[in-house]
C-alpha cells in the first residue's frame, strides 16, 4: 500500500511531462509541415533559443515583474481577510462596503489600468496596485465564505460553555476558514499576475509585460514567445509557492 502510495505522484509526473513533449512536438511539427511564417508563429525551437540567448534579460525583467506581483499580491491577501472579517463581524460595515465592493468587482480591471497610470505614474506603484485589484476580490469573497460556513452545531456549541468571542474567533471560525482563505490565496496569485502585466502594458519602462510590448513593436516573435513562457514560470513558481504554503498552514489533503 506504502510502495502504489509513491507510484501514483511518479506517474501523475510522468502525464504531465508527456502531454508538454507531445504538444511541444505538435507545435514544431505544425510550425514546419505548414510553412508558418516566423513572425506569425515562430517554431519551438527558434523560442527555446532566444529563451537561451536572451537568459539575463528575461531574468532582470522577471524579477522586475516578479516584485510588482509579489508586493500586489501580499497587499490584497491582507487587505482582502482584513475586510472580511470587518464585513462579517460589524454589520454596519457589510451595508456600507459589501455593495460597493460587489459593484467594483463587476468594474473592468483593464479599463482601471490608464488612470491608475494618471494617479500615480509610471513607477512601480501603478503595477502593484493593479494587482491587488485583481487579486483583492477572490480573497475577501473566499474568507467571508469561509466565516460565514462555519457549521452552526460547533458555534452553539462554543456559545453553550460561554466561550468569548474571540476565542470562538481563534479557536473556531478561523480554522474552520482556512480552507476557504488557501483557496482564495491560490485563485488569486494568476490574477495578480494578470494585473501586474496589465499594468506594464498600459505604462511601463520595465518588467516583462513592457518587454512583450517592445518585442511586437520589433517584430521579434521568438523573443515575445520566450517572455510568455518567462511569465507562465514566474506564474507557475509563485503558485506553487502558494500552495506548498498551504500544505503547512493547514491539515486537509490538497
Amino acid at each position: 500500500m506504502h510502495a502504489a502510495s509513491r507510484v501514483r505522484p511518479l506517474r501523475a509526473t510522468l502525464e504531465r511531462v508527456a502531454v508538454f513533449i507531445v504538444l511541444a512536438a505538435l507545435w514544431e511539427w505544425a510550425v514546419d509541415i505548414f510553412a508558418i511564417k516566423p513572425y506569425l508563429l515562430p517554431a519551438l525551437s527558434s523560442v527555446l533559443r532566444s529563451l537561451w540567448h536572451n537568459r539575463m534579460m528575461l531574468l532582470e525583467q522577471a524579477l522586475v515583474t516578479g516584485g510588482e506581483i509579489v508586493l500586489g499580491y501580499a497587499a490584497a491577501v491582507i487587505g482582502g481577510v482584513l475586510m472580511a472579517l470587518a464585513i462579517f463581524t460589524w454589520p454596519l460595515a457589510y451595508r456600507m462596503f459589501y455593495p460597493v465592493l460587489v459593484v467594483f468587482q463587476g468594474l473592468p480591471k483593464i479599463a482601471l489600468a490608464p488612470l491608475m497610470i494618471v494617479w500615480v505614474g509610471y513607477g512601480t506603484s501603478s503595477k502593484v496596485l493593479m494587482a491587488f485589484l485583481f487579486a483583492f476580490f477572490p480573497v475577501m469573497i473566499t474568507t467571508l465564505g469561509g466565516l460565514a460556513g462555519t457549521p452552526e452545531h460547533l458555534v452553539e456549541h462554543f456559545r453553550a460553555i460561554r466561550a468569548s468571542p474571540w476565542t470562538m474567533f481563534r479557536r473556531l471560525r478561523l480554522p474552520a476558514a482556512l480552507p476557504s482563505i488557501m483557496d482564495g490565496c491560490k485563485t488569486a496569485m494568476p490574477l495578480a499576475v494578470i494585473g501586474a502585466i496589465v499594468g506594464e502594458f498600459v505604462g511601463s519602462q520595465r518588467g516583462l509585460g513592457y518587454l512583450i510590448l517592445e518585442s511586437n513593436a520589433q517584430a521579434r516573435t521568438d523573443l515575445l514567445f520566450a517572455a510568455l513562457v518567462a511569465i507562465s514560470l514566474l506564474a507557475g513558481l509563485l503558485y506553487w509557492a502558494i500552495e506548498l504554503l498551504a500544505r503547512r498552514v493547514w491539515w486537509r489533503a490538497l
